[in-house]
């Protein structure tokens, strides 16, 4: 998804999206639409991993200026996902477009199997944490308080419906164009979850062929922030991991925030008992340590 890089009064502020059932890396479409595209603001690639293909279930999910998308997951999702609905106003029940948690291989549902795709009714639940979702202007702070009212919901409902088997891992990042929230999240306080990565630079650009790119600052100017699952480039020093149980909000004057999302499994990095175990994330293939980064 993107935003238009000049403002224009006849178009709508809501962002542009490309979606496809096929991989970004073989995808002709994209290729050719990438080299075209000029946005002050891009994202995101995202692999499936349950649930149907189709385009409806394609992140990100977009209401208004809002976009939003999801890389983890919630454990069971069928126990509370009737619980979220009921807590939804109708403008956030009836954006919900694909058929995300609903496809199970029986029915009714084993209670100890993974639900599939949950992320776009936790869309809608974050929309309805909005004052108005449909405003044309939201502060970083609505946001921020919008983002974090939806994990505590979301923790609610699973702690209501008796779920303690499985960590949830809620990797969220919205945007309105103008604002960026990302979180690092695990209902665990000893597992990691997903790794997750900020850089910021003056200038990014191919210094080899063959997709080979690097960062590169001037006057300490920083005209660009990048928050991905893996470095995009491998200077160890460019790039700073985002911790576990934290969020990461950027704002429109180009200012970067790290806070801490403190609950129950929030354990301080100053906290001697904060290491964590990675074999939860690395199992799902969803770590990339700092020790496995190298220079070019």
């Amino acid at each position: 998804g993107w935003y238009d890089s000049v403002y224009d009064e006849g178009l709508s502020a809501q962002p542009c999206i490309f979606t496809s059932v096929t991989p970004a890396w073989n995808n002709v479409n994209l290729t050719q639409l990438a080299e075209k595209i000029k946005s002050p603001l891009v994202r995101h690639v995202r692999a499936m991993t349950a649930g149907s293909l189709s385009l409806d279930n394609c992140h990100p999910f977009v209401h208004g200026k809002l976009m939003f998308m999801h890389n983890g997951g919630i454990a069971d999702f069928h126990l509370i996902k009737r619980k979220l609905q009921s807590q939804l106003p109708d403008l956030a029940f009836d954006m919900v477009q694909g058929n995300t948690g609903e496809s199970y291989p029986k029915f009714p549902p084993s209670p100890s199997s993974r639900s599939p795709l949950d992320s776009e009714w936790t869309f809608a639940l974050f929309l309805s944490k909005l004052p108005d979702p449909n405003a044309t202007t939201l502060s970083s702070q609505t946001l921020q308080k919008a983002m974090l009212d939806t994990i505590a919901s979301l923790r609610t409902f699973v702690e209501e419906a008796g779920i303690t088997e499985v960590s949830e891992s809620y990797e969220f990042c919205v945007t309105d164009g103008d604002t960026v929230i990302a979180t690092r999240y695990i209902s665990s306080r000893k597992d990691e979850v997903a790794s997750l990565w900020f850089s910021s630079c003056t200038t990014f650009s191919e210094y080899a062929d063959g997709g080979h790119y690097k960062m590169s600052k001037a006057d300490k100017q920083e005209n660009m922030f990048m928050i991905t699952s893996e470095p995009l480039a491998f200077e160890r020093a460019d790039w700073m991991e985002i911790k576990t149980n934290a969020m990461v909000v950027i704002t429109p004057k180009m200012n970067l925030l790290r806070i801490p999302i403190t609950e129950q499994f929030y354990v301080a990095p100053s906290d001697p008992n904060s290491a964590r175990t990675v074999e939860f994330a690395r199992e799902k293939g969803l770590l990339t340590p700092r020790n496995e980064l190298s220079s070019p």
